[in-house]
């Protein structure tokens, strides 16, 4: 089971009415899960990805799973209601369960998830983007050769390897720092960074002003780092320091 073995007690919902609002759809789906225990949290949905979807979570996981059994299929606002066990414990019952470290780790691990996530989605849809039509290279026949590049030179052309922005590069131990002011030094970025479990060091850039990199020994470090770090406000309130993975 998700979660380092530990049950499950938040109920999936998919397939309900887009067209409802948050709340009168909170109220509605409290109402009918509110049979099977004690209801704690609601999460609803409703960024245009997600709409017609929520998590509802109960204080006991046999609470979940009757409502499961029971649920599915329910007609909620003449649509029938697709349900399933999350595959992860909700931040409410980790809140109730667990103690205030439990919930960052519980977090950070959240937060690792969504970046990669991210990040798939946008290499996925620049690969899509970049692929010909079907029978496009047969419509316009056989490509000219092309000119003897200088090594080292990468292809910027249709061809090229999609490229993943900064903002969605999966996680991973070190954090590439930028939009310094040109004054920010090591000891400076040290001061910052070096509060986070795990903090090797810092390395600057010979000769480029504005940038660095962070190491930490584990991934979790470099999480929580970014979390706390990215778009901090530096010189008074100059500069807004950028802070993404480093790009493997």
């Amino acid at each position: 089971m998700a979660s380092g073995q530990q049950p499950i007690a938040t109920v999936y919902v998919r397939n309900l009415e887009e067209r409802v609002k948050s709340e009168p759809l909170k109220e509605a789906l409290s109402a009918i899960f509110s049979e099977y225990g004690n209801v704690i949290d609601i999460v609803v949905k409703t960024n245009l990805k997600a709409k017609g979807q929520a998590f509802v979570v109960f204080d006991k996981p046999e609470s979940a799973l009757a409502a499961i059994e029971d649920v599915q299929g329910f007609e909620l606002f003449e649509k029938p209601m697709q349900v399933a066990l999350a595959r992860t414990r909700s931040d409410a019952t980790v809140l109730q369960t667990g103690n205030e470290e439990e919930f960052d780790a519980h977090k950070r691990r959240r937060m690792a998830e969504k970046d990669k996530k991210k990040a798939l989605e946008t290499a996925e849809e620049q690969k899509r983007l970049k692929r010909p039509l079907p029978g496009a290279e047969a419509a316009v026949g056989p490509r000219p050769a092309k000119n003897a590049r200088g090594a080292g030179l990468k292809s910027t052309g249709a061809g090229a390897a999609a490229v993943v922005p900064d903002e969605y590069l999966p996680p991973n131990r070190i954090l590439f720092v930028q939009n310094l002011p040109d004054d920010f030094g090591k000891d400076e970025l040290t001061g910052i960074f070096s509060r986070f479990e795990g903090f090797r060091e810092v390395r600057t850039v010979p000769g480029r002003s504005g940038i660095a990199f962070v190491e930490y020994e584990a991934e979790a470090g470099a999480i929580t780092a970014k979390e706390n770090t990215a778009g901090m406000a530096l010189k008074n309130g100059e500069k807004a320091m950028k802070v993404t993975y480093q790009r493997q």
